[in-house]
């Protein structure tokens, strides 16, 4: 019984540590470089609209 408790004990930890890195890689994978366009697409639309405001002044 005991080694049954130590084999469910470390089954369990190996688990969730496997999901845990699964998730890690999946964010620095997937949801960084994405979050990192968006940032530059924002950047590009902020100075659009500086330029748009500024070509019409008089």
């Amino acid at each position: 019984m005991k080694s049954f408790g130590k084999g469910f004990v470390f089954g369990t930890i190996a688990t969730i540590s496997a999901v845990a890195g699964c998730v890690y890689a999946f964010k620095k994978t997937v949801v960084e470089p994405i979050e990192e366009r968006e940032a530059i697409l924002d950047e590009h639309r902020k100075r659009a609209m500086r330029k748009r405001r500024s070509a019409h002044q008089n």
